[in-house]
């Protein structure tokens, strides 16, 4: 995987990040591809907030994964830092290729360069397979995780 890069998304990014969130049942429902406006405005508030990376990874000139690694300082577990991985998706044509665990692993290393103590994240309740794969990379469904829509 030496033809892989993985930097901070562009603002030209989104339509392929969006089109990745959009491309499984759940984010059909919840993603507009058609209509970038309010994530170029999420982009900018990302963009300038330091504790927020939003990543992708690239194979040529084709955007093939992202992911959002967002840093927390915190007083619980002695002022650990800790960092939340979110929004993670690969591209239909690279998964089972090995990039999902590389691009984790990077985020893993990435917290571990910013003091980060846990890293954690989230998946959808349904999203088996997922879960399997985090599992695999060590980590623990350990939490019940709660939300509620405003």
């Amino acid at each position: 995987m030496s033809d892989l890069e993985i930097r901070p998304a562009a603002v030209g990014d989104l339509a392929d990040i969006v089109a990745m969130l959009a491309d499984d049942p759940l984010g059909a429902q919840r993603e507009s591809p058609d209509d970038l406006t309010p994530y170029t405005a999420a982009y900018e508030r990302l963009v300038h907030d330091p504790n927020q990376h939003l990543m992708v990874a690239v194979r040529g000139a084709k955007l093939v994964g992202t992911l959002q690694l967002t840093i927390i300082p915190g007083l619980s577990r002695r002022g650990s830092t800790r960092s939340i991985i979110e929004a993670v998706r690969i591209h239909a044509d690279e998964r089972g290729s090995g990039l999902g665990t590389q691009f984790i692993e990077w985020a893993i290393e990435e917290s571990r360069r910013q003091g980060c103590r846990l890293v954690q994240l989230t998946s959808d309740a349904t999203r088996k397979d997922a879960h399997r794969f985090y599992e695999r990379l060590g980590f623990e469904a350990s939490h019940v995780g709660f939300k509620l829509s405003l």
